[in-house]
């Protein structure tokens, strides 16, 4: 697993379709393992700060509980056409609540980025990154990138 400017560098095009239809909204869907073994899937908004895929939550959400209790999770770019056209991005990884230490330059981060911050406990967790893909629909095919791997683009066939 990586961190998202190690992911950048061995596959720059997938992490540059990635931040955009991220940044496309705002926000990315945030799959966890409830207790349970069921997934939960949350809308989440996210950062790269200091070359890490970062996820700020609510102090005690059940999205966050689901973490510390399990880091394993997958984040995919919003979605609101089903042609597919637009591209959807996956990362797969593992959540880390960030040390301490770190966590008074994280929230002056989004105080810049946002003119935001909490006024009580929050949790935040970098994302290493084990593997990701995008998939795009155009025409009669099916594109895909995906990593880790040759980055090449995949095509195949698909019917409407």
């Amino acid at each position: 697993m990586v961190s998202w400017s190690s992911f950048a560098e061995s596959a720059p095009e997938l992490a540059r379709l990635a931040e955009e239809r991220f940044a496309a909204t705002g926000l990315v869907l945030l799959g966890t393992l409830r207790g349970n073994g069921w997934p939960r899937i949350t809308p989440i908004e996210y950062t790269i700060w200091e070359g890490e895929l970062t996820l700020g939550g609510m102090w005690q959400s059940r999205k966050c509980l689901d973490l510390l209790r399990d880091g394993r999770c997958t984040l995919h770019s919003t979605t609101s056409d089903k042609s597919g056209q637009q591209g959807d991005a996956k990362v797969y990884g593992q959540a880390t609540p960030l040390a301490p230490e770190r966590e008074e330059g994280y929230w002056r981060h989004i105080f810049e980025r946002m003119n935001w911050r909490p006024e009580g406990p929050a949790h935040v967790f970098t994302i290493d990154i084990e593997a990701a893909a995008y998939v795009v629909f155009e025409q009669e095919k099916m594109r895909m990138l995906r990593w880790p791997g040759p980055q090449e683009w995949m095509d195949r066939g698909h019917s409407a």
